[in-house]
Protein backbone atom coordinates (compact mmCIF):
# COMPACT_ATOMS: atom_id res chain seq x y z
CA UNK A 1 0.00 0.00 0.00
CA UNK A 2 1.62 3.34 -0.95
CA UNK A 3 -0.70 6.08 -2.30
CA UNK A 4 -4.04 6.34 -2.60
CA UNK A 5 -6.96 8.38 -3.98
CA UNK A 6 -10.04 9.34 -2.37
CA UNK A 7 -12.64 11.65 -4.56
CA UNK A 8 -14.53 13.61 -2.19
CA UNK A 9 -18.23 13.18 -2.24
CA UNK A 10 -21.25 15.58 -1.85
CA UNK A 11 -21.94 14.27 1.72
CA UNK A 12 -18.47 15.78 2.94
CA UNK A 13 -18.38 18.93 1.00
CA UNK A 14 -16.71 21.48 3.00
CA UNK A 15 -15.02 19.62 5.44
CA UNK A 16 -11.59 20.35 7.27
CA UNK A 17 -9.54 18.45 5.02
CA UNK A 18 -7.76 17.03 8.05
CA UNK A 19 -11.24 16.03 9.90
CA UNK A 20 -12.32 14.24 6.54
CA UNK A 21 -8.57 12.32 6.46
CA UNK A 22 -9.26 10.92 10.09
CA UNK A 23 -12.85 9.97 8.70
CA UNK A 24 -12.08 8.57 5.67
CA UNK A 25 -8.65 5.96 5.86
CA UNK A 26 -8.75 2.80 6.87
CA UNK A 27 -6.52 2.90 9.69
CA UNK A 28 -6.87 4.35 13.47
CA UNK A 29 -5.18 7.47 13.52
CA UNK A 30 -5.00 10.79 14.80
CA UNK A 31 -5.62 14.55 13.91
CA UNK A 32 -2.50 16.00 15.01
CA UNK A 33 -0.53 13.45 12.77
CA UNK A 34 -2.54 13.74 9.88
CA UNK A 35 -2.05 17.84 10.29
CA UNK A 36 1.75 16.99 10.24
CA UNK A 37 1.23 14.68 7.51
CA UNK A 38 -0.50 17.58 5.42
CA UNK A 39 2.08 20.21 6.59
CA UNK A 40 4.44 17.69 5.53
CA UNK A 41 3.42 17.34 1.89
CA UNK A 42 2.31 13.59 2.41
CA UNK A 43 -1.43 14.38 1.74
CA UNK A 44 -1.89 16.79 -1.13
CA UNK A 45 -5.26 17.89 -2.63
CA UNK A 46 -5.38 18.26 -6.25
CA UNK A 47 -1.89 17.76 -6.60
CA UNK A 48 -1.31 20.56 -4.34
CA UNK A 49 -0.68 21.04 -0.71
CA UNK A 50 -2.42 22.42 1.62
CA UNK A 51 -3.76 24.08 5.10
CA UNK A 52 -4.95 21.13 7.09
CA UNK A 53 -8.09 23.66 8.08
CA UNK A 54 -8.98 23.70 4.15
CA UNK A 55 -12.21 22.85 3.28
CA UNK A 56 -12.68 20.07 0.99
CA UNK A 57 -15.00 20.29 -2.06
CA UNK A 58 -16.87 17.63 -4.02
CA UNK A 59 -14.68 16.79 -7.31
CA UNK A 60 -11.66 17.21 -5.11
CA UNK A 61 -8.67 14.58 -5.63
CA UNK A 62 -7.30 13.68 -1.98
CA UNK A 63 -3.71 11.90 -2.84
CA UNK A 64 -2.57 10.43 0.90
CA UNK A 65 0.75 9.09 1.03
CA UNK A 66 0.40 5.38 3.12
CA UNK A 67 3.68 4.35 2.93
CA UNK A 68 4.98 7.99 5.05
CA UNK A 69 1.73 7.44 7.48
CA UNK A 70 2.40 3.98 8.22
CA UNK A 71 5.49 4.32 8.74
CA UNK A 72 4.52 7.39 11.39
CA UNK A 73 2.19 5.04 13.00
CA UNK A 74 4.63 2.28 14.15
CA UNK A 75 4.97 2.67 17.34
CA UNK A 76 5.71 -1.00 17.87
CA UNK A 77 5.47 -4.01 15.72
CA UNK A 78 1.82 -5.67 15.56
CA UNK A 79 2.90 -9.30 16.96
CA UNK A 80 0.64 -12.46 16.59
CA UNK A 81 -1.53 -13.60 19.92
CA UNK A 82 -2.63 -16.54 20.30
CA UNK A 83 -6.14 -15.82 21.52
CA UNK A 84 -8.83 -18.10 21.03
CA UNK A 85 -11.20 -17.72 17.75
CA UNK A 86 -14.66 -19.19 16.99
CA UNK A 87 -14.58 -20.25 13.84
CA UNK A 88 -17.58 -20.41 11.83
CA UNK A 89 -15.71 -21.14 8.42
CA UNK A 90 -12.39 -20.76 6.80
CA UNK A 91 -10.97 -21.46 3.01
CA UNK A 92 -8.03 -19.96 1.33
CA UNK A 93 -9.95 -16.83 0.60
CA UNK A 94 -11.57 -15.77 3.70
CA UNK A 95 -11.89 -16.73 7.30
CA UNK A 96 -15.80 -15.55 9.46
CA UNK A 97 -15.45 -15.87 13.26
CA UNK A 98 -17.82 -15.24 15.71
CA UNK A 99 -16.38 -12.30 17.92
CA UNK A 100 -16.88 -12.16 21.84
CA UNK A 101 -17.72 -9.08 22.93
CA UNK A 102 -14.48 -6.96 24.39
CA UNK A 103 -12.84 -8.14 21.69
CA UNK A 104 -11.58 -5.22 19.86
CA UNK A 105 -11.24 -5.46 15.83
CA UNK A 106 -7.33 -3.99 15.06
CA UNK A 107 -4.91 -2.23 16.89
CA UNK A 108 -4.75 1.25 18.05
CA UNK A 109 -2.08 4.13 18.45
CA UNK A 110 -2.69 2.99 22.07
CA UNK A 111 -3.58 -0.43 21.77
CA UNK A 112 -1.29 -2.58 20.26
CA UNK A 113 -2.26 -5.78 21.98
CA UNK A 114 -4.99 -7.82 22.57
CA UNK A 115 -7.03 -8.03 19.53
CA UNK A 116 -8.60 -9.72 16.47
CA UNK A 117 -5.78 -8.98 13.96
CA UNK A 118 -3.15 -10.15 16.82
CA UNK A 119 -5.62 -13.34 16.84
CA UNK A 120 -5.64 -13.51 12.86
CA UNK A 121 -1.94 -13.15 12.61
CA UNK A 122 -1.25 -16.22 14.95
CA UNK A 123 -4.51 -18.79 13.59
CA UNK A 124 -4.12 -17.43 9.82
CA UNK A 125 -1.21 -18.42 8.59
CA UNK A 126 -1.69 -18.02 5.14
CA UNK A 127 -3.03 -14.72 6.15
CA UNK A 128 -1.04 -12.21 3.63
CA UNK A 129 0.32 -9.20 5.80
CA UNK A 130 1.62 -7.24 2.84
CA UNK A 131 -1.97 -6.48 1.73
CA UNK A 132 -3.09 -3.74 3.64
CA UNK A 133 -2.37 -1.45 6.59
CA UNK A 134 -0.92 -3.88 8.92
CA UNK A 135 -2.89 -2.33 11.93
CA UNK A 136 -5.98 -3.84 9.73
CA UNK A 137 -4.80 -7.00 8.08
CA UNK A 138 -8.27 -8.32 6.09
CA UNK A 139 -10.60 -6.17 8.07
CA UNK A 140 -13.45 -5.50 5.43
CA UNK A 141 -16.30 -4.23 7.97
CA UNK A 142 -15.80 -4.02 12.11
CA UNK A 143 -17.77 -4.47 15.16
CA UNK A 144 -17.75 -2.66 17.99
CA UNK A 145 -15.57 -3.48 21.21
CA UNK A 146 -18.94 -4.68 23.01
CA UNK A 147 -20.61 -5.83 20.29
CA UNK A 148 -20.96 -9.46 20.04
CA UNK A 149 -21.00 -11.90 16.60
CA UNK A 150 -20.57 -12.76 12.95
CA UNK A 151 -17.48 -10.83 10.88
CA UNK A 152 -16.08 -12.21 7.68
CA UNK A 153 -11.72 -11.47 7.82
CA UNK A 154 -10.39 -11.42 4.14
CA UNK A 155 -6.98 -13.29 3.58
CA UNK A 156 -5.37 -11.56 0.57
CA UNK A 157 -5.73 -8.34 -1.54
CA UNK A 158 -7.78 -10.13 -3.94
CA UNK A 159 -10.41 -10.90 -1.67
CA UNK A 160 -10.00 -7.91 0.70
CA UNK A 161 -10.59 -5.48 -2.74
CA UNK A 162 -13.58 -7.56 -3.42
CA UNK A 163 -14.91 -7.86 -0.11
CA UNK A 164 -14.52 -4.52 0.61
CA UNK A 165 -16.13 -3.07 -2.48
CA UNK A 166 -19.69 -5.33 -1.12
CA UNK A 167 -19.68 -3.67 1.56
CA UNK A 168 -19.41 -0.34 0.37
CA UNK A 169 -22.09 -0.76 -2.53
CA UNK A 170 -24.19 -2.43 0.29
CA UNK A 171 -24.25 -5.86 -1.61
CA UNK A 172 -24.29 -7.96 1.87
CA UNK A 173 -27.27 -8.29 4.47
CA UNK A 174 -26.50 -7.70 7.93
CA UNK A 175 -29.45 -8.66 10.98
CA UNK A 176 -28.63 -8.08 14.49
CA UNK A 177 -30.34 -8.66 17.89
CA UNK A 178 -30.16 -6.26 20.35
CA UNK A 179 -32.47 -5.75 23.75
CA UNK A 180 -33.23 -2.47 24.35
CA UNK A 181 -34.96 -0.18 27.17
CA UNK A 182 -38.54 0.04 27.26
CA UNK A 183 -40.41 -0.60 24.29
CA UNK A 184 -40.84 1.23 20.93
CA UNK A 185 -43.92 2.93 19.78
CA UNK A 186 -44.20 1.51 16.39
CA UNK A 187 -43.44 -2.64 16.58
CA UNK A 188 -41.50 -2.69 13.30
CA UNK A 189 -40.55 0.37 10.84
CA UNK A 190 -37.56 2.03 9.36
CA UNK A 191 -35.16 4.26 10.72
CA UNK A 192 -34.11 6.68 8.02
CA UNK A 193 -31.95 9.38 9.87
CA UNK A 194 -28.52 10.74 8.82
CA UNK A 195 -25.52 10.13 11.24
CA UNK A 196 -22.63 12.50 12.05
CA UNK A 197 -20.63 13.03 14.46
CA UNK A 198 -21.56 14.64 17.91
CA UNK A 199 -21.17 18.43 17.33
CA UNK A 200 -19.86 18.87 20.70
CA UNK A 201 -18.33 15.53 21.92
CA UNK A 202 -16.57 14.31 18.65
CA UNK A 203 -15.75 10.56 20.10
CA UNK A 204 -19.76 10.24 19.64
CA UNK A 205 -22.44 9.91 16.87
CA UNK A 206 -26.06 11.68 16.55
CA UNK A 207 -28.31 12.37 14.47
CA UNK A 208 -27.72 15.43 12.41
CA UNK A 209 -29.29 17.39 9.39
CA UNK A 210 -26.34 17.04 6.90
CA UNK A 211 -24.82 13.70 7.88
CA UNK A 212 -24.34 10.60 5.79
CA UNK A 213 -27.56 8.64 5.03
CA UNK A 214 -28.32 5.64 7.52
CA UNK A 215 -31.29 3.04 7.18
CA UNK A 216 -32.40 0.89 9.75
CA UNK A 217 -35.04 -1.59 9.68
CA UNK A 218 -36.53 -3.47 12.45
CA UNK A 219 -39.00 -5.44 14.17
CA UNK A 220 -39.63 -6.53 17.47
CA UNK A 221 -39.80 -9.72 18.68
CA UNK A 222 -40.48 -9.80 22.57
CA UNK A 223 -41.86 -7.80 25.15
CA UNK A 224 -40.83 -7.93 28.53
CA UNK A 225 -43.44 -5.86 30.54
CA UNK A 226 -43.18 -2.16 29.38
CA UNK A 227 -38.81 -2.54 30.50
CA UNK A 228 -37.21 -4.03 27.54
CA UNK A 229 -37.67 -5.17 24.34
CA UNK A 230 -35.62 -7.89 21.97
CA UNK A 231 -35.28 -6.02 18.45
CA UNK A 232 -34.36 -8.23 15.19
CA UNK A 233 -32.58 -5.48 12.93
CA UNK A 234 -31.18 -5.47 9.25
CA UNK A 235 -28.70 -2.73 8.75
CA UNK A 236 -29.39 -1.22 5.33
CA UNK A 237 -26.29 0.75 5.66
CA UNK A 238 -23.33 0.60 8.00
CA UNK A 239 -22.34 3.80 9.97
CA UNK A 240 -20.38 4.02 12.85
CA UNK A 241 -22.72 3.41 15.77
CA UNK A 242 -25.49 3.16 13.63
CA UNK A 243 -27.75 1.34 15.66
CA UNK A 244 -26.55 2.65 18.83
CA UNK A 245 -27.54 6.11 18.29
CA UNK A 246 -30.83 5.09 16.07
CA UNK A 247 -32.19 3.49 19.16
CA UNK A 248 -31.12 6.21 21.60
CA UNK A 249 -33.20 8.81 19.19
CA UNK A 250 -36.03 6.86 19.49
CA UNK A 251 -35.81 7.01 23.32
CA UNK A 252 -35.07 3.20 23.78
CA UNK A 253 -31.39 2.70 23.96
CA UNK A 254 -29.77 -0.41 24.02
CA UNK A 255 -29.42 -2.47 27.53
CA UNK A 256 -25.91 -1.88 28.60
CA UNK A 257 -24.22 1.07 26.36
CA UNK A 258 -22.55 3.22 28.47
CA UNK A 259 -21.95 5.65 25.55
CA UNK A 260 -25.61 6.43 24.80
CA UNK A 261 -27.64 4.52 27.49
CA UNK A 262 -29.28 6.06 29.90
CA UNK A 263 -27.28 6.14 33.29
CA UNK A 264 -29.37 4.08 35.95
CA UNK A 265 -31.17 1.52 32.92
CA UNK A 266 -29.91 -1.57 35.10
CA UNK A 267 -30.49 -0.66 38.50
CA UNK A 268 -33.93 0.53 37.00
CA UNK A 269 -34.43 -3.07 35.48
CA UNK A 270 -32.83 -4.77 38.70
CA UNK A 271 -30.24 -6.54 36.48
CA UNK A 272 -26.74 -6.08 35.39
CA UNK A 273 -24.99 -6.18 32.74
CA UNK A 274 -21.08 -5.92 31.52
CA UNK A 275 -21.60 -4.41 28.26
CA UNK A 276 -23.95 -3.47 25.32
CA UNK A 277 -26.68 -6.28 24.24
CA UNK A 278 -26.12 -6.15 20.65
CA UNK A 279 -25.28 -9.09 18.49
CA UNK A 280 -24.49 -10.04 14.84
CA UNK A 281 -26.23 -12.43 14.22
CA UNK A 282 -26.33 -13.11 10.56
CA UNK A 283 -24.18 -12.20 7.51
CA UNK A 284 -24.65 -12.68 4.12
CA UNK A 285 -21.99 -11.63 1.14
CA UNK A 286 -21.19 -13.20 -2.35
CA UNK A 287 -17.88 -15.12 -1.91
CA UNK A 288 -14.88 -12.95 -3.63
CA UNK A 289 -13.93 -16.02 -6.21
CA UNK A 290 -16.59 -18.53 -6.42
CA UNK A 291 -19.23 -15.96 -6.47
CA UNK A 292 -21.74 -18.17 -4.57
CA UNK A 293 -23.76 -16.82 -1.72
CA UNK A 294 -22.82 -17.53 1.53
CA UNK A 295 -24.92 -17.08 4.36
CA UNK A 296 -23.42 -17.30 8.11
CA UNK A 297 -25.24 -17.35 11.84
CA UNK A 298 -23.75 -16.74 14.78
CA UNK A 299 -25.05 -18.66 18.03
CA UNK A 300 -26.06 -15.95 20.74
CA UNK A 301 -23.43 -15.49 23.58
CA UNK A 302 -23.97 -17.03 27.17
CA UNK A 303 -24.44 -13.44 28.75
CA UNK A 304 -26.79 -12.40 26.09
CA UNK A 305 -29.45 -15.61 26.41
CA UNK A 306 -28.88 -15.12 30.19
CA UNK A 307 -29.85 -11.77 30.23
CA UNK A 308 -33.29 -12.83 28.50
CA UNK A 309 -33.58 -15.69 30.49
CA UNK A 310 -33.10 -13.25 33.46
CA UNK A 311 -36.24 -10.70 31.99
CA UNK A 312 -38.46 -13.30 31.62
CA UNK A 313 -38.24 -14.25 34.92
CA UNK A 314 -38.80 -11.13 36.78
CA UNK A 315 -40.73 -9.54 33.87
CA UNK A 316 -42.45 -11.98 32.13
CA UNK A 317 -43.37 -11.87 27.98
CA UNK A 318 -46.34 -10.04 26.69
CA UNK A 319 -45.57 -11.10 22.76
Amino acid sequence: MEKRIYMVEKDDDQKRLDVYIVEKIPMEISRNLVQNAITKGQITVNGTQKKPHYKVKQGDEIQIDFHELVEETKEEEILPENIPLNILYEDAELIVINKPAELIVHPTPNIKTGTLVNALMYHVKDLDRTMQDPNRLGIVHRLDKETSGVMVVAKNSFSYHLLSKEFKERMTTKYYLAVIEGTLKEKEGEINLPLGRHPILRHKRAVVYNGREAVTEYKALKEFENRATLVWIRLKTGRTHQIRVHFKYLGNPIIGDSLYGKNKIEKNLQISVNRQMLHALKLGFYHPKTKEWMEFLAPLPDDFKNLLITLTNLYGQNS
